[in-house]
């Protein structure tokens, strides 16, 4: 009895390690870990810093491993789909119809922002100096997007700005929120279009995309002003893999899920996107933005053209 005391560890880690090596190469492995993709709408180094967090937690709630990468562009991320590197993605509305239309990847969890918003809203901003309070003045003038693939950013100001007939003279891509503001509240632009959010229903606080460069212009609300709104649309999801096992889905799911209900997990999503929580989604949530894009006569063929 006493060998066997001192045996038992031993034959414990030998146990769990075969089932180790006779699980090695299956999803989820050391050498195929779960791959999660985030999109560049904030700075990379803000994003993976906070993302380790998540990852450390799932692998300890799932006994996956996990790594996860940030591309240079929204169409980027759709693309990893289609070449098998993702298997999961935060990921912007537009790009995942996209994503959605061309590797069958699957709306299933979808984010909440301060005041329990499901949806939002694309904003146009402009500086207080440029002498336009209307999105009628800025035809002729300088104009800032942040990709042709972000549906706030680009999309639907666009096409608020074609239903009306405005032509701006120039145009720019930022490639983020916080770079479109900047290049605003710089006047190297005398427009712009970002994300809109609801101010803090307690403090009154601005949470639209000029809240990402509060830091660096502490004077930005006063300085870069909202003249005009796009419609609503439903809040960016997560996305997972069309052939990703739905067992191993329901697991992640559930695991991020969790993750978020705590203190730690809710300030790390928060500090990646500014995500107070997530929620359940299905394909069909995006069907009111399908129809829209169609009305619009916007197609994906479109919008690659631009990139």
């Amino acid at each position: 009895m006493k060998y066997l005391i001192y045996l038992s560890p031993l034959l414990i880690f030998i146990v769990f390690s075969s089932v180790k090596e006779l699980n090695e190469g299956a999803l989820g492995s050391r050498s195929n870990p779960v791959k999660i993709y985030f999109t560049p709408s904030v700075d990379a180094k803000r994003i993976s810093f906070n993302a380790k967090e998540l990852t450390d937690f799932l692998e300890k709630e799932t006994g996956y491993f996990y790594t996860t990468a940030v591309p240079a562009s929204f169409v980027a991320v759709v693309e990893a789909f289609g070449s098998g590197k993702a298997d999961i993605a935060s990921i912007n509305t537009f790009s995942y119809l996209m994503a959605h239309a061309k590797y069958g990847a699957e709306a299933r969890l979808r984010i909440v922002r301060d005041g329990n918003e499901t949806s939002y809203q694309g904003q146009i901003i402009a500086n207080v100096d440029s002498g336009i309070d209307s999105i009628s003045q800025i035809d002729g003038r300088k104009m800032a997007y942040v990709d042709p693939s972000s549906t706030s950013g680009y999309i639907l100001p666009k096409a608020l700005l074609d239903r009306h007939g405005i032509h701006p003279g120039e145009t720019a891509f930022a490639m983020r929120h916080d770079n479109v503001v900047t290049m605003v509240y710089q006047k190297q632009v005398d427009a712009g279009a970002t994300y809109s959010a609801p101010p803090d229903p307690e403090t009154g606080a601005i949470l639209d995309a000029r809240m990402r460069v509060l830091k660096q212009f502490p004077d930005v609300e006063k300085k870069v002003k909202i003249i005009g709104y796009t419609e609503s649309i439903p809040n960016d999801p997560w996305v997972f893999r069309k052939n990703m096992p739905e067992k191993i889905k329901e697991k992640i799911i559930e695991a991020v899920l969790k993750y978020v209900s705590t203190p730690e997990g809710a300030k790390a999503l928060y500090d990646i996107y500014d995500i107070r929580g997530l929620i359940k989604t299905k394909d069909s949530d995006y069907d009111g933005l399908r129809a829209l894009l169609k009305k619009e006569n916007i197609s994906f063929e479109k919008i690659v053209k631009k990139k």
